[in-house]
């Protein structure tokens, strides 16, 4: 306090706020040592803590949150508990917290409330939302502590009833943004385009829902506007020249990629953009809506409307989607087959895990123990409240976190099993509950099925799919597990990614603890399972590389399968929650087996209608003469084309016959024949023969008519085709006469 009143201030804390050690909380004990010399003292480091925690108990100073985070202390709870609010404490103790009533994070929540009280002053009661988030803010290495502290308090019912359910991730999960904040994100020059957008997207958000919402917001104002203001500086009219949006549609079309090559280095590189259709037909739409409602109300959105710079035809999606269905049925294809793999591989590293966590609990503290080929050391100590510890040491010496690798090994097998059985999205996965597991009662037998409620997802609309034994199994797994020995399932708030709002407390099946905190099970956490697994089986695609399975894969694999083994497509339609058949016929890949036997089912009916006589066996006389019939057709100049089954009408003088095919290649053989037949003609006029002339002179006139024909498919063949040009009076819808004056 000596050292204090140096310093200007008309109370305690204005002369603590005035003191460096206040700005440099690592070296507070720095500058007070440094004066005590001054004046002949030598204090130690804990005179010096105990003096400031009678200050802070007295509420002589507030140290704020940064100088408390950096010198912690296990006095400062105990000693702010008996003197600030011993009655706080006391109904905090007794309410208990939501990790029990011991072990380290219990402790740390109430250290940290302690922190609030003593930076903010007040009572437990006084604690705020703020508060809490800036006791968060504070540290992120000490995070733990301020999370399980606000889940205590809002437990009790302290916040509002609008307050956020966990301060974990707080950033990503602050709500939706009005369509001004949407628009604002990318800065647009032109203020009264700015307006107009934001107008358009607030008339359009009743009828959207908010992941609908954000993604027009992106079109119209970061693709479209943003993109036309970058290239064309000071535009400020919807209405477009024909060449401003050809270019725009031409920029569209194609995005930039940053892209890791082999030896570390990022290049970027152009790639098509598959949401160029789509974001072209929301430009479409906001240039149609403007213009209808031009007519309602002309007075505000009137000055705006402008031709459509997006055609129709611009928007056509037909060959992205074949593009897409083609893609999603191979990648079907690819992985159906090993699909089965995958399921055993799973179950093994179920079953290898828990080997190892059991071992691991059965082990003493400090022992080395061996499970499954493996060794493993166990620490000495653990600060784990049931005395167990989770980590060992490997015979590398690496550190291994059993329990979670058990926990993770778990899921992943949950997941699978789960979403080959049902064919569920990966949103409606997470959003299973309790409650979602029912029992109906047939009304025809009194058999009782069990169910499970899908709650709505992307179509709005609820579904019951029936449970098989198989998937019965797996979620008493799943319950017994999060159960955690109690006879209920944990209540939990959870936070919808796409909506940006928080969501009523269920008791859901995905849900794990983490740091004394029961959470829902993140989509990431899923994803990562799923790629943990697939890595442990070595499945490779057609080009070597690791296969990757997306969630939504076993959603196509489950609809294809169902279709294949016989169920009706509208009853899968049904199942999978789908609007219209053909998305489930999208769905469902087509293997090439199944257009041959659909070929040869079509062609056995079509037998079935034709005389039984026409498919009897053929004999090998009959195939010997039918395999004959093409040998003697062979010739010296081409071949004979007299049908099957038929003789030869000119005697085997082939060259007089018009069913010979002369080759290309034989034309000079022809043109001997000819030459020959000339020389012969001569000689049989200076013999006299006049019989022999009038043969040979027919035998000539045939070859020269084969010659000619050769000849002229050549020429064809050479020659450009004119498809000729009709005159102007050809097309010319009327004439008019000028008369002269």
């Amino acid at each position: 306090m000596t050292w204090l009143e140096t310093f200007p201030g008309g109370t305690w804390q204005e002369r603590w706020e005035a003191t460096p050690a206040a700005a440099e909380p690592e070296r507070w004990n720095v500058k007070v040592r440094a004066w005590a010399k001054t004046i002949g003292r030598s204090p130690t480091l804990a005179t010096l803590q105990s003096g400031m925690l009678f200050l802070i108990c007295v509420d002589a100073v507030r140290p704020d949150l940064r100088w408390l985070v950096a010198n912690p202390s296990r006095f400062i709870r105990p000693a702010v508990q008996t003197a600030r609010d011993p009655a706080g404490f006391a109904r905090l103790e007794a309410a208990g917290s939501p990790t029990g009533r011991s072990g380290r994070h219990f402790s740390e929540a109430l250290k940290a409330i302690a922190q609030i009280i003593i930076a903010y002053g007040g009572k437990i009661e006084d604690i705020t939302v703020g508060d809490c988030l800036a006791r968060l803010q504070a540290s992120r290495r000490d995070s733990r502590g301020p999370r399980l502290a606000y889940a205590w308090l809002r437990d009790l019912g302290q916040f509002p009833s609008d307050a956020p359910a966990t301060l974990t991730n707080f950033e990503n999960r602050a709500g939706q943004a009005s369509p001004a904040e949407l628009v604002d994100r990318y800065g647009l020059q032109c203020t009264s385009v700015r307006n107009l957008i934001v107008d358009y997207l607030t008339e359009r958000q009743s009828s959207l829902d908010y992941s609908s919402l954000k993604g027009l917001s992106a079109a119209l104002a970061s693709l479209f506007w943003a993109d036309l203001e970058k290239h064309q500086p000071g535009i400020n009219s919807l209405h477009l020249s024909a060449e401003s949006s050809a270019a725009w549609k031409a920029r569209i079309a194609t995005k930039t990629v940053r892209k890791r090559q082999p030896d570390g280095t990022v290049v970027e590189v152009m790639e098509p953009r598959d949401s160029a259709p789509a974001v072209k037909q929301a430009v479409r739409a906001f240039y149609l809506d403007i213009a209808q409602w031009a007519f309602d109300e002309p007075e505000r959105w009137g000055p705006w409307a402008a031709p459509t710079p997006v055609s129709d035809a611009d928007c056509s999606v037909k060959k992205n989607e074949a593009r897409q269905k083609s893609s999603s049925d191979q990648r079907t294809r690819e992985r159906l087959p090993v699909l089965p793999v995958l399921v055993r591989v799973a179950d093994q590293r179920l079953k290898a895990a828990r080997a190892r966590l059991d071992a691991l609990n059965a082990a003493p503290l400090g022992s080395t123990f061996t499970v499954l080929g493996e060794t493993f050391t166990v620490p000495r100590t653990t600060q784990r409240s049931d005395g167990r510890p989770s980590t060992v040491r490997d015979a590398q010496g690496r550190r291994r976190d059993l329990g979670t690798e058990e926990k993770r090994a778990f899921w992943a097998w949950a997941t699978i099993e789960i979403l080959r059985h049902t064919g569920i999205r990966i949103e409606e996965l997470r959003e299973l509950g309790h409650h979602s597991v029912i029992s109906y009662t047939l009304p025809t037998t009194g058999e009782v099925v069990p169910l499970l409620q899908i709650a709505p997802s992307k179509t709005d609309q609820e579904r019951l799919l029936l449970v098989t034994p198989e998937l019965a199994d797996v979620l008493s797994a799943v319950i017994s597990r999060v159960r955690r020995g109690n006879s209920t399932v944990p209540v939990i708030h959870s936070y919808d990614t796409h909506e940006r709002v928080w969501n009523s407390p269920m008791p859901l099946l995905y849900q794990w603890r983490v740091s004394g905190e029961n959470r829902q099970i993140s989509e990431h956490t899923i994803r990562q399972a799923l790629d943990e697994t697939l890595e442990a089986s070595g499945l490779t695609d057609v080009s070597g590389n690791p296969l990757k399975f997306q969630p939504h894969d076993f959603r196509r694999i489950f609809i294809t399968d169902a279709i294949l083994n016989g169920l009706p497509p509208h009853i899968a339609q049904v199942i999978a929650g789908h609007g219209s058949i053909n998305t489930t016929m999208g769905y469902a890949a087509i293997y090439p087996v199944d257009a041959i036997e659909a070929h040869q089912a079509f062609i056995a009916r079509r037998r079935a209608l034709r005389p039984v006589e026409e498919y009897r066996a053929v004999t090998p006389d009959e195939w010997q003469e039918f395999l004959g019939h093409f040998e003697r057709r062979k010739l010296a100049l081409g071949e004979c084309g007299r049908a099957y089954g038929t003789d030869c009408a000119h005697e085997h003088a082939c060259v007089r016959c018009p069913v010979l095919i002369v080759d290309f290649t034989e034309k000079p053989r022809l043109v001997e024949i000819r030459d020959n037949l000339t020389a012969r003609i001569e000689e049989a006029e200076r013999e006299g023969w006049g019989g022999e002339v009038e043969g040979l002179s027919t035998s000539r006139a045939a070859a020269e008519e084969k010659i000619a024909r050769l000849d002229a498919r050549q020429d064809r063949k050479e020659s450009p085709v004119f498809l000729g040009i009709p005159p102007f009076d050809q097309v010319a819808a009327r004439t008019s006469e000028v008369k002269a004056p």
